[in-house]
């Protein structure tokens, strides 16, 4: 179907997944496209064009294609912008020609996820650009969190990096992170930490609302802190009294207005979840012309 790939994502069936919800399979009278199928003739072409109505950085063509594909093989499908790439409002996306029954009936979801996708590296590089606007006084990484559309985080995880972010833990298995409430039932930082640590957890990660909290967790072993809801005075303090012994992240309400001034107290990380819990949709669209 296609040659692009994001690992932990099967492409193929999600674009049948996609697909088959739209079309109501296994639903009565479901499993077609009824409007496509009493309007359109069979054998009718068309060529379309997907293009960007506003500025926005370019995130899952090769996914859109492949809903095309997917109802058409041998459809011409021709992708005229990079992913990654910030293109000007009226920018062509896509080229295609092919059947205009399949075009028609994949045009919703190839869409959905071309818009859902570019919004969140769109959103993400705006906040990459809030940070770099500070210059040498921020060498801070920004970063997502796991507040992501069930069943769609491996997609919106790579809009992040697409839109020059960084992933932070993709799900439960591959870092501990000790928020409140696991410090409540552990009894203290320390506690939950030395637990983790014991069980052989290597990337442990601790939250701390407080300065009080953060020798406690260095001393018992954390090897980041999250340092929740602090402001940059707070977050200053923090960072000197961590001193370089583990990467600081600060989290907690950040906006694009404060991100900046966040990201120069000295973190090492920003994280935003955000980027991909409200990023708006880009407003892309995609017209067609008949052949013949």
């Amino acid at each position: 179907m296609s040659d692009f790939s994001i690992p932990g994502f099967d492409l193929k069936a999600f674009v049948a997944a996609t697909l088959a919800e739209d079309l109501g399979e296994g639903l009565p009278g479901g499993g077609h496209d009824v409007t496509c199928e009493s309007v359109i003739p069979a054998d009718a072409r068309f060529t379309g064009v997907m293009d960007s109505r506003d500025a926005i950085t370019v995130c899952g063509l090769p996914i859109a294609a492949a809903f095309f594909r997917a109802l058409d093989p041998d459809m011409t499908i021709e992708i005229l912008a990079e992913e990654g790439a910030r293109v000007a409002p009226g920018s062509d996306l896509m080229r295609l020609e092919g059947n205009a029954r399949a075009m028609l009936t994949a045009e919703r979801s190839a869409l959905n996820t071309v818009q859902h996708l570019s919004g969140v590296a769109t959103l993400t590089r705006q906040y990459v650009d809030a940070i770099a606007a500070f210059g040498s006084a921020s060498h801070a990484r920004l970063l997502d969190t796991r507040k992501t559309i069930p069943g769609l985080r491996h997609l919106e995880k790579y809009a992040v990096r697409t839109g020059g972010g960084m992933n932070h833990r993709m799900g439960l298995w591959d870092a501990a992170m000790i928020k409140d409430n696991h410090v409540l039932v552990a009894g203290g930082v320390a506690e939950a930490v030395r637990r983790a640590l014991s069980a052989g957890v290597r990337d442990v990660i601790c939250e701390v609302d407080h300065i009080e909290q953060i020798e406690p967790a260095l001393a018992a072993g954390a090897t980041r802190l999250l340092l929740d809801n602090m402001g940059p005075d707070l977050l200053r303090q923090a960072v000197a009294l961590v001193a370089g012994r583990v990467p600081c992240e600060a989290s907690g309400g950040v906006r694009l207005d404060t991100i900046g001034a966040i990201a120069a107290s000295g973190v090492e990380y920003v994280s935003v979840g955000r980027l991909t819990q409200s990023a708006p949709a880009a407003d892309i669209g995609l017209d067609f012309t008949p052949l013949g």
